[in-house]
C-alpha cells in the first residue's frame, strides 16, 4: 500500500492526509487555502517570518494543530544539513527533525523546496528534511537526506525506511544556473541526468528537484519512495491554485509537511 494522497474532506480545505503505510504513523501535507492570511500570503499560510500578520499565522498555526490532534514543532530553517530531535522550541535552527516520541509534530515548511517525510517499517521512528538544492546538495555529496539517514540509522541500524516526497517546483519550472548544476555533478556524477538545457539559454537548466532527491535516498538505503513524481500536480510554481510559491510571487507563504506518531 502506498501513502498516496487520501479524499479531501471539503470540511478540510486546508490540509490532505497521506495514506502512510505504516500503523501508528500519521502524515499529511497543508494547501493554500482555508485559512486567515490576506494577501499575498492568502490564505492558510504557516510562515511567521515572511511579513504576514501576526494574529493571522498564529490562527494559522492553531488550526493545524486542532486538525492533527498534535502541536507541530516549526524549526528555522536555514537550507542546511543540520538534524534536530524532538521535543525541541520553536523556532530551532535546522533543516531536519526526528522523533522516537508519540504526539511529537515533524514538521517541514515549505514554498518550492522539497518537504520529505519518513518513517521506519514499523512505526516506531518518523522524521522530517527540509530538501531545497543547497541542503540537498550538500558538502562534498553529503547533505540533509545523508545526514537525517545517519543519525535515524544510528538509531534503528535494522530498519528498512519509507519516504514520501511533496509538493516542490517541478521539473519544468525550477531553473538554475550552471554553477548549480556543477555542484551537484561534482557530488554525484549520475546527478547530471536530472538536468535539462533551457532552449536558447547558455548555461541555464531545468532541475529536477524530486529527481535528485529519490537518487540521494536509494543510494541512502531507501527503497520505497513515493509521492513527487515531478509532475505538474505536484509542482509549487504551476499550480497556483493549490500551493503558495516564493519563485513564483516574491511575497509568498508557506506550507507545512508533518509526520507524527499516533499519541
Amino acid at each position: 500500500m502506498k501513502p498516496e494522497t487520501a479524499d479531501l474532506p471539503a470540511s478540510l480545505p486546508h490540509w490532505r492526509w497521506l495514506d502512510w503505510p505504516v500503523p501508528g504513523v500519521r502524515a499529511g501535507h497543508s494547501w493554500r487555502s482555508g485559512g486567515a492570511s490576506a494577501p499575498p500570503w492568502h490564505s492558510f499560510n504557516l510562515g511567521d517570518h515572511v511579513g504576514d500578520l501576526p494574529a493571522a499565522v498564529a490562527a494559522n498555526r492553531r488550526r493545524l494543530s486542532d486538525t492533527l490532534g498534535v502541536q507541530p514543532v516549526f524549526l528555522r530553517q536555514v537550507h542546511g544539513w543540520g538534524v534536530q530531535s524532538l521535543p525541541c522550541p520553536n523556532d530551532t535552527e535546522a533543516d531536519a527533525v526526528w522523533t522516537e516520541q508519540p504526539a511529537q509534530g515533524c514538521c517541514i515548511m515549505v514554498a518550492d523546496c522539497l518537504p520529505v517525510l519518513l518513517s521506519d517499517e514499523r512505526g516506531r521512528v518518523v522524521a522530517a528534511a527540509h530538501a531545497g538544492w543547497r541542503g540537498l546538495c550538500g558538502h562534498h555529496g553529503i547533505g540533509v537526506i545523508e545526514t537525517l539517514m545517519q543519525v535515524l540509522r544510528a538509531h534503528a541500524p535494522q530498519a528498512r525506511w519509507h519516504a514520501w516526497l511533496g509538493p516542490a517546483i517541478g521539473p519544468r519550472a525550477f531553473e538554475v544556473g550552471e554553477d548549480v548544476r556543477q555542484a551537484f555533478i561534482a557530488a554525484t556524477p549520475p546527478s547530471q541526468a536530472h538536468f535539462l538545457p533551457l532552449p536558447g539559454r547558455m548555461g541555464k537548466w531545468w532541475c529536477d528537484l524530486p529527481g535528485l532527491a529519490r537518487d540521494r535516498l536509494r543510494a541512502c538505503g531507501v527503497s520505497e519512495v513515493w509521492g513527487n513524481d515531478g509532475s505538474d500536480e505536484w509542482c509549487t510554481h504551476t499550480r497556483a491554485d493549490l500551493y503558495f510559491s516564493h519563485r513564483r510571487d516574491g511575497r509568498s507563504g508557506r506550507m507545512a509537511a508533518v509526520i507524527f506518531l499516533d499519541p
